[in-house]
């Protein structure tokens, strides 16, 4: 019994603490895409996006453990009943009673975060830690001095300008030669970003710097640094306007390529895709590839249930988790959780 109560104590306190954080992070991560893939899939059916926030998890250990032990001999030597009698008794339990605090997203400043615009100098400094720059735009953007992207919200849905993804083509080649860099910097409390398109590059990345700048209608100069401002249209030769998304428009752009029964068109639950996967330029197929089906796959990246239909990701689409995970990265840039709260070790005294 001691070595039991020994190696049971061995589990709780300062070793449980890898295990428990490896747990926790891995179902809050899981619970988080499943969360934000099924209010992809609300939109797509008309219906409103609902978000909880895990603010905070505690969890509380207890272990209590007993062991008895009595004899009980007899002097009388005639007794023909033997009343020698031993007795040996052990009790143990065990409690895992994590305490986890639910908090629901709501409210004008939760609202003013799904729909303010994010700030363009953000969205570079996704490119510039090294994400791809054509994904990145293509998700984040509507318009960049006045090129605009392909939308597919009713409100204003569109094709893009021709001169759109060739730009994007353009800008990632710059950014894999080493030719894009960004600098942020603080001006009245308002942080600012600045493109730096060097000019020390050659061949092909020549001509794409001089076809990104004839295109913007920018001038470069010496450092060819770019002010990058939020808006459609530039006021100065050297400022590139950067029409930014909403995380709702940009949850609306995705779910607008999920792949939704037939019958649910026709029944008039959903509208028809306006990204198709067999679209004639990539380009125009869905920003994330969302399948659907009666039941539950066996592997996925991330699936969840809306009403009498599986979606999901499939974890062999590369691609689609990549963008899919860059818009995780949006929803922080954006600010629509909820203040963190500061861990707190209790530790009971009795």
């Amino acid at each position: 019994m001691v070595v039991l109560l020994i190696s049971a104590c061995g589990s709780i306190g300062p070793s449980s603490v890898p295990r428990d954080r490896i747990g926790y992070v891995d179902a809050v991560a899981d619970s988080w895409k499943e969360q934000t893939l099924l209010n992809i899939v609300r939109l797509r059916y008309g219906d409103a996006p609902s978000f909880l926030d895990v603010s905070s998890v505690i969890s509380a250990y207890t272990f209590q453990g007993n062991v008895a032990a009595g004899a009980q001999f007899s002097s009388d030597l005639t007794s023909t009943i033997p009343r020698d009698l031993a007795t040996v008794g052990a009790g143990a339990s065990y409690q895992d009673r994590p305490t986890i605090s639910y908090t629901p997203l709501s409210g004008s400043k939760f609202a003013r975060s799904l729909l303010e615009p994010l700030p363009p100098s953000q969205v570079f400094e996704l490119i510039q830690a090294g994400y791809p720059s054509d994904g990145v735009l293509q998700v984040t953007v509507r318009a960049i001095n006045g090129i605009y992207n392909r939308s597919g919200m009713g409100g204003r849905g569109r094709d893009a300008d021709p001169a759109f993804y060739p730009l994007l083509d353009a800008l990632r080649r710059l950014q894999q030669s080493g030719a894009v860099s960004l600098r942020l910097d603080t001006r009245n409390g308002t942080q600012t970003g600045t493109l730096i398109l060097s000019d020390k590059v050659a061949g092909a990345a020549a001509d794409d710097l001089r076809f990104v700048a004839r295109t913007l209608g920018v001038r470069l100069n010496a450092g060819g640094e770019l002010v990058i401002v939020f808006g459609l249209l530039p006021r100065a030769p050297n400022e590139i306007a950067v029409l930014t998304r909403s995380m709702l428009e940009m949850l609306v752009e995705i779910a607008a390529g999920i792949d939704v029964p037939a019958d649910h068109i026709a029944a008039g639950r959903t509208p028809a895709s306006t990204r198709q996967d067999d679209a004639a330029n990539e380009r125009d197929r869905p920003l994330v590839r969302v399948h659907s089906g009666t039941s539950r796959p066996a592997i996925a990246y991330s699936a969840v249930r809306y009403g009498d239909t599986w979606y999901w990701i499939e974890d062999t689409d590369f691609r689609s988790k990549r963008t899919f995970a860059s818009l995780m990265l949006f929803f922080s840039l954006a600010e629509t959780g909820v203040a963190p709260q500061v861990p707190v070790l209790t530790v009971p005294a009795s």
